[in-house]
């Protein structure tokens, strides 16, 4: 029988102007011969809840657990969930699905997707790949972390390493000490994790030395990424299986403890109640909307990626919207169980709820391990608890990894796709050599550095919002719909359709340009701001993705065959072959009744 690469470049013009309109050859699409074709074989899910499981990991990981929280209790509790919520509604869910189908209808990753739909708009793919590239670089720290608490579970048995401490507040004494010549109020845990897990310098000023212990979490947690990765995730499916499903039991049951402690219900009452007054700031608007994108791993190039592993009939439209739904009801649990035990420690020490701990990025390593303290056979949950947090940590590390490595070897598949392994291997050295200055004593400080510059703000909106105009607007939306009835049989909806080409584009836009109007110098608590020259460096960073979109555009247009107008049509008009079904696929066709 003929492969498919043969019958592409056997068939007659192809008359469609989302197709191609010319004659093709298997060079000018980068395809394989039919000697290579088994080698070079993308591979596919072994079972349809591989995908689902799959998505549920990557959306549902530290971004949950450990990033809304913080977010949600530096922006006031229930005036963030209010925007969190609107930005789900507008944007988080139906992107989320117009990412995936897009990956599925062409089987690409998210280096090569949007390229193929707007050639001139190419450097968004790029752009992705760099801020993946970053956030893989820093995500790892959090599960270093993690790892370091895992083992501390284990080194003062049948106490907790953070159960008591000389020099902090202390329930039984009553006494708190002083900081940059201001009362806090510090707890034995908040005092565990700045002098023991991060033995934080006093800024970014004052690097130090490595921090061998942590250096060591940080190998491990390296290495735990590489071996679920180096096959392909696709043939990882029972893993995928196991780091979604498992944390929630522990979840779940962290959550009836905490909202059983005194004080609590305090606490859940600062959660849920909007201070409405805090809605006319653009802060709660921009953090809110920015975290559905973090969160459901919008414009990272990673939902293309598994989606592109999908059996080209396969009902992704069903798997987006449980996975939106699991990954927000996941975020509001892992709130109620962190404002519990804020509300409970703000009435152990007298204090009031908005100032209790510091807001940053170690909040949950402060609250988990505050309550586990209360838990019968403390130990055991504090190592659960962590075990959890290693998991949500490690399944949305590897599909993000994963997602830039098919990224990577999409874009050259000939030269790439045989040495996938040996590719694997360098990526994950080479975003480990770049995590190291982030286990240092000033470690935190870069790596706050990077959260705030990298991936979760300006860049990550400007990629989205070119992302949404090459596919909502250069491809068109009717086209969209015509690609998901033809791979699901689905009628899209006129709210999906009104979502992708108005609300998406409009509120990316607004949300971007309030975080350039309203951009604030970055700080590391309540009283440390960073200096001038570390700003510029967080500019650098974000600016490092953001120059792709417009270089590539200019690059297109000066070097193209035509004239500058020419080159500017060419670039407007999508360009691919549609990914053709398989004979594993449910409602197989042969290549013939598509062409």
């Amino acid at each position: 029988m003929a492969t498919i690469s043969e019958k592409l470049s056997e068939s007659p013009t192809i008359k469609s102007d989302i197709i191609v309109t010319k004659p093709i050859t298997s060079s000018e699409l980068d395809l394989p011969s039919s000697e290579e074709e088994d080698k070079m074989e993308r591979g596919s899910w072994s079972n349809k809840l591989d995908f689902l499981f799959s998505c549920i990991s990557l959306s549902v990981g530290l971004g949950n657990v450990w990033r809304f929280p913080y977010l949600c209790y530096k922006n006031g509790g229930g005036a963030f969930l209010v925007t969190y919520l609107i930005a789900m509604i507008f944007c988080g869910i139906p992107i989320f699905f117009q990412e995936v189908s897009i990956g599925q209808y062409l089987g690409s990753g998210g280096m090569t997707f949007v390229g193929q739909l707007c050639p001139l708009l190419k450097g968004v793919g790029y752009s992705t790949m760099t801020i993946v590239f970053l956030l893989d670089v820093y995500y790892c720290i959090i599960i270093a972390w993690t790892l370091l608490y895992f083992i501390s579970t284990f080194l003062k048995l049948p106490d907790l390493p953070w159960s008591t401490c000389e020099d902090c507040y202390n329930i039984s004494r009553g006494a708190h000490q002083a900081v940059n010549g201001s009362e806090l109020l510090r707890s034995p845990v908040e005092e565990f994790f700045e002098k023991e897990i991060l033995h934080i310098s006093t800024g970014i000023e004052d690097i130090g030395g490595i921090q061998w212990k942590l250096f060591g979490c940080l190998v491990l947690g390296w290495f735990i990424i590489y071996l679920i990765i180096r096959k392909g995730l696709h043939q990882s499916g029972k893993i995928i299986w196991f780091t979604a499903l498992c944390p929630y039991v522990i979840l779940m049951t962290l959550l009836v403890r905490a909202v059983t402690l005194d004080g609590a219900a305090d606490g859940l009452l600062y959660y849920i109640t909007p201070r409405w007054s805090e809605l006319l700031a653009p802060a709660p608007w921009m953090e809110g909307a920015t975290q559905i994108f973090f969160a459901y791993s919008i414009g990272c190039g990673a939902l293309p990626a598994l989606g592109s592993y999908n059996k080209f009939n396969h009902n992704c439209y069903k798997d987006a919207v449980i996975t939106c739904i699991v990954n927000t009801l996941t975020s509001i649990l892992a709130g109620c169980v962190t404002f519990s035990v804020l509300g409970h420690m703000a009435l152990e020490k007298g204090s009031d709820i908005s100032n209790v701990v510091q807001s940053g990025p170690g909040l949950v390593f402060i609250t988990y391990p505050e309550i586990v303290l209360k838990l019968p056979g403390a130990p055991f949950w504090a190592a659960a608890f962590f075990f959890m947090l290693l998991l949500l940590g490690v399944d949305s590390a590897f599909c993000l990894v994963e997602s830039f490595v098919t990224g990577v070897v999409d874009n050259w598949p000939k030269i790439l796709r045989p040495h996938r392994g040996k590719l694997t291997i360098c990526i994950c050295f080479v975003m480990f050599l770049l995590g190291i200055p982030m286990v240092t004593h000033g470690g935190v400080y870069i790596f706050q550095l990077m959260d705030y510059y990298s991936a979760s703000g300006m860049s990550l909106l400007w990629v989205c919002f070119f992302q949404t105009i090459a596919i909502s607007w250069v491809f068109g939306t009717e086209k969209l719909c015509d690609c998901i009835k033809e791979m699901i049989g689905m009628t899209t909806n006129r709210f999906l359709v009104i979502c992708w080409k108005f609300c998406g584009p409009l509120v990316i836009l607004i949300i971007f340009l309030a975080h350039c109007i309203n951009y604030e110098s970055l700080t590391y608590g309540k009283y440390y701001t960073y200096p001038t020259w570390a700003e510029y460096v967080g500019f650098l960073i974000s600016f490092s993705s953001m120059v792709w979109v417009p270089a590539y555009a200019i690059y297109y247009v000066l070097t193209g065959k035509g004239s500058v107008l020419e080159n500017l049509r060419l670039g407007l008009k999508p360009k691919f072959i549609r990914r053709m079904p398989s004979k594993t696929d449910d409602n197989f066709a042969s290549i013939e009744q598509f062409i």
